[in-house]
């Protein structure tokens, strides 16, 4: 993969592309911040400020992971290469843990506590809680997303960056603006497993890919 990052041109819209799967992969898995805003949409009450909070704090986390995490790793061979195959590794598990979810899927708390009570500072307040005190949000956006990108050039890097932004920016207002339609879908278990095959599907072509680069 870093190889053949050399040969890209600019504008790297496969540089892109790939950041908007990787990014798309990890943030579609329904967890609570994703269940936090399809709350708010449902409820109509600050939508815009809550989704809003969460992409700006993925775009903050992708930005320190591409660009400072991504720069260091890049900067020494053996480290980019360990982070290959670490990353690898890791997709290959949260994949692994997609396909149990499918073949044994849980119930989402959809009627959780409201976002929007305590007025807006009280959602902000939640927002911000629910998007930057889970410590696996730092694995995905800075060490996840920060080690891929170290395998592309510098100019690619913030690409593959970019790609990954967007994926939250559309994911977020998606199913915050969509929650009339999407929350009833995703209440049942059949779309729930659909959703963790796609995920695991994405997780597998990525680490598959950065074990090609590393093999190349």
């Amino acid at each position: 993969m870093s190889g053949a990052a050399a040969g890209f041109s600019i504008p790297d819209w496969g540089a892109a592309a790939t950041g908007f799967v990787v990014g798309g992969g990890l943030i579609i898995a329904i967890g609570a911040q994703n269940a936090h805003v399809i709350r708010a949409g449902l409820r109509r009450r600050h939508l815009f400020v809550v989704a809003s909070i969460c992409v700006l704090c993925d775009v903050a986390l992708i930005a320190a992971g591409a660009g400072g995490v991504g720069s260091f790793i890049a900067a020494t061979p053996l480290l980019a290469a360990a982070a290959a195959w670490a990353g690898a590794a890791f997709l290959v598990a949260y994949g692994v843990l997609a396909i149990r979810s499918l073949v044994n899927p849980t119930d989402v708390d959809w009627e959780g506590v409201d976002s929007g009570r305590g007025g807006l500072t009280g959602a902000v307040l939640a927002t911000l809680s629910v998007s930057l005190l889970n410590p696996h949000v730092y694995l995905d956006t800075v060490v996840l997303v920060g080690g891929i990108a170290a395998q592309y050039e510098t100019v690619p890097r913030f690409w593959f960056a970019g790609g990954a932004m967007l994926a939250s920016v559309v994911w977020f207002y998606a199913i915050g603006y969509g929650a009339f339609v999407a929350a009833p879908l995703m209440r049942t278990r059949t779309a729930q497993r659909i959703l963790d095959g796609v995920v695991a599907l994405v997780m597998f072509g990525v680490a598959g890919m950065l074990v090609k680069g590393q093999l190349s």
